[in-house]
């Protein structure tokens, strides 16, 4: 403004759009050099959402069927005469998962068929945890502990470990002629 107080720019109409110019110039360069240094100063792993943990693992049943904290787990898939049955599971986790329950054997006596499920308390721990090939980046337990709490069912000790995954062998390449 002139001295004169009328709001005229002694400079002319052109001074004062040069003026608006190079303010409106100057707020632009500092606007984007605040994104420049806001964009620098934030890792670039904020940009990406770090992956989501893997599940726990599974145990698979008899019918190839993953179960996470299952109630009963059938153990002799063929004739069905040993099933863990009122799992109450105090951990499940990335490496282990631990149950109480019961332990229902066949006697089978006088044979299988006229036999009487006998109850067996037990602790049931699962581990050794593997990929499972049927269903990618899912964890299968491979391994399950049996402790037997009281009395075991004979002629198994106190304290047995079983294999849950048998490595199918690939098949045999046959010469072609």
């Amino acid at each position: 403004m002139d001295a004169s107080g009328d709001g005229r720019n002694p400079r002319g109409p052109q001074a004062h759009t040069r003026t608006r110019t190079r303010t409106r110039t100057r707020t632009g360069i500092l606007l984007s050099a605040a994104a420049a240094l806001v964009a620098a100063a934030v890792p670039a792993s904020a940009s990406h959402p770090a992956p989501a943990p893997a599940p726990d693992p599974v145990v698979v049943d008899c019918f190839s069927k993953g179960q996470v904290r299952p109630d009963e787990y059938l153990l002799a898939c063929g004739d069905g005469n040993n099933r863990l049955v009122d799992l109450r599971w105090n951990t499940w986790g990335p490496k282990t998962a631990t149950a109480t329950g019961t332990d229902m054997v066949n006697d089978c006596r006088p044979y299988c068929a006229a036999g009487r499920f006998r109850p067996y308390p037990v602790t049931v721990t699962l581990s050794d945890p593997q990929p499972w090939p049927d269903r990618p980046g899912t964890q299968r337990f491979a391994t399950i502990r049996l402790l037997y709490t009281d009395t075991a069912p004979a002629p198994v000790p106190k304290d047995v470990t079983y294999k849950l995954v048998y490595d199918t062998p690939s098949p045999t390449p046959t010469p072609s002629s």
